[in-house]
């Protein structure tokens, strides 16, 4: 199977994004038929999913600077950036289910990150 990547910007230094790999953590959590993972599992896919997330969000923010301030995918991208960063801040609840709705919630923002630098033309073609 080939995987994804997305380039980063010409002369910036990052190395390309594994969005598949980022897709395959979050569905770990958002599959209707996902199993729900132990408190061990949940930690580490927990911050497996914070890592993809400052990965994502500095990519988001470089796609969106050359598009004109009143762009309506670049205003989406960047509200999507807000969220990404509000729920980086957030602390898990103590249960394990309160810990796996937090991790759902940091999973969907992969998925909408990781949509926006495609949208916003960063994936490899």
């Amino acid at each position: 199977m080939t995987q994804r990547t997305s380039r980063p910007p010409a002369g910036s230094g990052a190395l390309p994004l594994d969005l598949e790999t980022m897709r395959d953590s979050a569905r770990r959590l958002l599959a209707e038929d996902a199993e729900l993972p132990t408190a061990e599992e949940l930690l580490t896919l927990t911050l497996t999913l914070r890592g993809h997330m400052m990965l994502l969000v500095p990519a988001v923010e470089d796609a969106t600077r050359p598009l004109p301030e009143d762009d309506i995918p670049r205003a989406c991208a960047l509200a999507c950036v807000g969220k990404a960063r509000m729920r980086l801040n957030l602390e898990p609840g103590r249960t394990l289910p309160a810990g796996i709705a937090h991790a759902q919630r940091l999973a969907r923002s992969v998925n909408a990150l990781v949509d926006h630098v495609v949208n916003l033309g960063g994936e490899d073609r």
